[in-house]
Parts: C-alpha cells; sequence; structure tokens
C-alpha cells in the first residue's frame, strides 16, 4: 500500500491552476492514490474491463429471465415466456428484444443470497452488489471496482479508471472505498443523462485559466523543489508526479471531454438505446468502456421529471422508480394502491421506464458492443440485490425473496446462448445442483480480469484480506 505524500502545497494551490478541481471532482485522486501506468503490469485475464449494469430494487425474476408458465394461475406472471434467438432458451416477453441477443448471454437463474438480514434491506443489498462482500463485518469492504482500480490502474491516464452512472440514487451512498486511499474511490457522474445541457462538472479548466498558461504553471511547479523531494520516499515522489501529470492530461485533453460527450453519438445511435435517462445511461456506458475506463457501473432508474426525445416529461406518481415492487407490480401506471405500501412510487414492471427501457437499452447495448469488438475484452454484467417472492402479497406486489434469482453475463469469454442452473415451478427455489452467490459473482469478476486472489490486499495496518475469500469463480462463465 502506499502512503501519503507530505507536501506543503496546499489545496488552494492546486485550485489556482485547476489541478484541484481535477483531482476531487473527477477522480477522487490523491497522493496516496497514485500508481503507476497499469501497461506496466501483466494482465493475464480474459477481460480487460467489466461494465456492471446494476438494476437496484430486486428485479423480478419470474418476470423477466426465469419464467414459470406452469405456476399456479393466482401467483403466475401474465408475461408469457418466448423464445429467444437460442433454440430452448426462453424469457418473458418483457425481454422481446434481448431475445434477440441471447446468443450472447448466459443467464444464472440460481443465484442466492444466504446472509441473514440482508435481504430486508435494500441499502445492506446494494452494498452486498458494490463489493462483493456480505456487509457487516470487522472492516468495511471497497468496491470491486475500488480494489480493481487500485489493482489494475488504468491504460487511459485521462479518465477515472472507475465510473458510477449517475451514483445519484440513495443506494449509490452504500458504494465505498472502504479501507483504500480515497483516490480509488467511484467517480460518479451525476445528473439526468437525458437532459439535453447534461454535462460532467469540472472537465475544463477553471475561469481565467487557458491551456498555454495552466501548461505554463504547470511547467513552473514541475521545476520547484515543493518540499516532498527530500521529505518524501523516491516512490512517494514518483507518485507525486505522475499524478500531476496525470491531472494535467485530464483538464488539457480533448478525449476527456469527448469521452463524456453523448452529443459526438449519432442520432439513430442514441434512439436505439433510448432517449430517457436510462437509455443514455447505457450508452455512455460503452462510451466510457471504449473510451478505456476499466470499471463501468450503471445504477439507473428514470426520474419522476425527466427527458425523452430530448423534451421534458413527467411521470405522475412516480418518485423512486427502481424495481421495490411491494405493490401493484402489473399496474398499467403508478403503483400507488389505497393502503399501500414500501412499493409506492414506482411504475409497473412492465411500463416505459421500467422493463420497457431496460429491455431496449439493455438489448442495444449488447449489440453495439459486439459489433464494435468490445465484448471480446470486456465482461458485462446485468445484477440486482435479489428477486421477487414467488407469490403475490395481498397488495398484488411481490415483496423480496433471496432464495433464488437470475443475473445475465456476456462478453470475454461468456459463453452464449447459455442457461445455467433451474428453479422449482414457482420460481421460489433453486433445484439445480449448482447454487451461487455474489461472494461468487464477485470471484468471477476478478478471475476474468486475472487478479491474483492470492495476493491480499493490506489495510493501513497491514492487516492482509484476500479477495472474494468465500467465493469461486462461476465454472460456466469460463
Amino acid at each position: 500500500m502506499s502512503t501519503h505524500v507530505h507536501s506543503p502545497i496546499g489545496r488552494r494551490s492546486f485550485l489556482g491552476i485547476g489541478l484541484g478541481g481535477a483531482l476531487a471532482a473527477l477522480t477522487g485522486l490523491d497522493a496516496s492514490a497514485a500508481e503507476p501506468p497499469s501497461s506496466a503490469r501483466k494482465r493475464t485475464g480474459r477481460a480487460k474491463q467489466v461494465l456492471v449494469i446494476f438494476e437496484q430494487g430486486g428485479v423480478s425474476h419470474i418476470d423477466t429471465w426465469d419464467p414459470k408458465p406452469d405456476a399456479p394461475a393466482e401467483h403466475r406472471s401474465p408475461f408469457k415466456p418466448i423464445s429467444t434467438r437460442v433454440s430452448g432458451m426462453q424469457f418473458t416477453e418483457l425481454l422481446a428484444k434481448t431475445a434477440g441477443v441471447a446468443d450472447k448471454l448466459t443467464v444464472v437463474r440460481c443465484m442466492t443470497q444466504p446472509t441473514p438480514g440482508v435481504g430486508n434491506s435494500h441499502p445492506k443489498g446494494s452494498q452486498y452488489v458494490f463489493s462483493g462482500e456480505a456487509p457487516g463485518g470487522p472492516l468495511e469492504m471497497p468496491d470491486i471496482s475500488s480494489v480493481v482500480a487500485q489493482r489494475l490502474g488504468t491504460d487511459a491516464l485521462y479518465l477515472p479508471s472507475n465510473a458510477l452512472l449517475p451514483g445519484t440514487s440513495e443506494q449509490a451512498g452504500t458504494s465505498t472505498v472502504g479501507f483504500l486511499p480515497p483516490g480509488f474511490a467511484v467517480f460518479k457522474t451525476g445528473g439526468n443523462l437525458a437532459d439535453p445541457g447534461w454535462k460532467v462538472p469540472n472537465l475544463g479548466l477553471l475561469a481565467g485559466i487557458d491551456e498555454r498558461r495552466f501548461k505554463d504553471r504547470r511547467d513552473l511547479l514541475s521545476a520547484l523543489d515543493v518540499g516532498f523531494v527530500n521529505a518524501g520516499r523516491a516512490k512517494d515522489v514518483q507518485a507525486m508526479r505522475s499524478l500531476l501529470a496525470q491531472a494535467g492530461d485530464m483538464l488539457t485533453n480533448p478525449l476527456t471531454r469527448k469521452a463524456f460527450d453523448l452529443g459526438t453519438e449519432p442520432a439513430a445511435l442514441r434512439e436505439k438505446y433510448g432517449t430517457g435517462h436510462r437509455g443514455q445511461c447505457y450508452l455512455m456506458a460503452r462510451k466510457l468502456i471504449e473510451s478505456g475506463v476499466r470499471f463501468v457501473t450503471v445504477d439507473v432508474r428514470e426520474p419522476m421529471s425527466s427527458f425523452r426525445d430530448g423534451k421534458p416529461v413527467r411521470y405522475d406518481g412516480g418518485n423512486n422508480m427502481n424495481w421495490d415492487h411491494h405493490d401493484a407490480i402489473y399496474s398499467q401506471t403508478h403503483t400507488n394502491v389505497p393502503n399501500g405500501g414500501a412499493g409506492s412510487g414506482r411504475y409497473g414492471i412492465a411500463t416505459w421506464p421500467m422493463m420497457g427501457s431496460t429491455d431496449q437499452a439493455f438489448a442495444a447495448l449488447i449489440q453495439d458492443m459486439h459489433q464494435r469488438g468490445l465484448l471480446d475484452e470486456t465482461l458485462v454484467c446485468f445484477v440486482t440485490e435479489f428477486g421477487r417472492t414467488p407469490k403475490m402479497n395481498e397488495r398484488q406486489g411481490r415483496d423480496h425473496w433471496t432464495h433464488a434469482f437470475s443475473f445475465a453475463f456476456a462478453g470475454a469469454g461468456v459463453p452464449g446462448g447459455q442457461v445455467v442452473g433451474s428453479t422449482d415451478r414457482d420460481g421460489g427455489y433453486i433445484t439445480s445442483p449448482m447454487t451461487y452467490t455474489l461472494e461468487d459473482y464477485a470471484a468471477t469478476i476478478y478471475e476474468k480480469l486475472g487478479i491474483d486472489r492470492s495476493q491480499p490486499i493490506h489495510t493501513p495496518v497491514g492487516r492482509p484480506i484476500y479477495l472474494s475469500a468465500r467465493g469461486k469463480p462461476i465454472p460456466e462463465l469460463f
């Protein structure tokens, strides 16, 4: 673990030339986080990058990936099974567009989450997904993306190594760098990406500092003895200099702004993803992967007041449209039923803000990445913190269910057109001999990236922490 560099240069000095804004707002980097370029490290995994689609709230697996047409009528999903591009592989009709890319997907229907208490908590469930470790232990574990940033760094020095789109939901707060230095924290873009005026803040120099003047100041700074050459270790000095060079590149490199500029994408492609918030977040994820960001996570839901086709749209009755469908899951509009419970404020699962936009965006993402050759070295994971109950409750909703749910994977050597595991006729319990946990999911990511889990990361006091110590890579994904 690298240590903090002691330097008399204050934050105001950095801000005066724009560096502090870049470090704090764009990357979160500090001196303790500076790492040599990952190109200097040997990678052995099939994946070079990871893209996680985290649809938060608990997507109903029996209404999507794991259709159950033989369930009792009073609890059966109204959405019929449909054939996919792969013979014998079925989804429900809510995934009609995704069915067209089934040959690129492995659907794991035997995910489970056996940790007591987590199933009743969205924050804990989200933290579990972000970190791949059950929350509540003696240490706050870092996100998988932060571990990857620490172990592999980035090949695109003008961009953050890990990003969360948009990072504005209440559960995004459970994303954490844990005991790692703050420079490995995920970068959150913020905002509504469907807004025609959306921009990532702090991507340029501060007002009054043009590029020539900035470079002059940076050159002057590099020529000065700023106090840490003699006070710090050689490794720390090298790290600080590398950090300054990276920050300068971020502020002046036009590729930085281009990577975050949705306006560079053809209108037809933006429409293919869907011009709402979700579709544009999925598209931005592809842009960042293509630009070289190591680890991208999408955690998105349509806001109550949003944009579609560049025009304002309002979803009356919605206020937190994640997948927590405790009430009126099959409503054609909002779920605010009389005497409703925790599921009010959503929209029904089949509506545009929910599975309509998700099916369109995910299918477009897989097609787009395949056509660009990005699936060859990018592991794509479609995940949620748990599933929904096989039985309807008294409010015509489905509650949290951890005993069985589904994840989908693509890219980086994942076999396409494959279903792994099975559940009973209601979708309630796993019937296959294999079952997989979120620790196994995390272990799969590390294995795909070629990260040696036998080599621990260390806490600030030197305690070794082994990655996914209770997990094992999912063999069917290799």
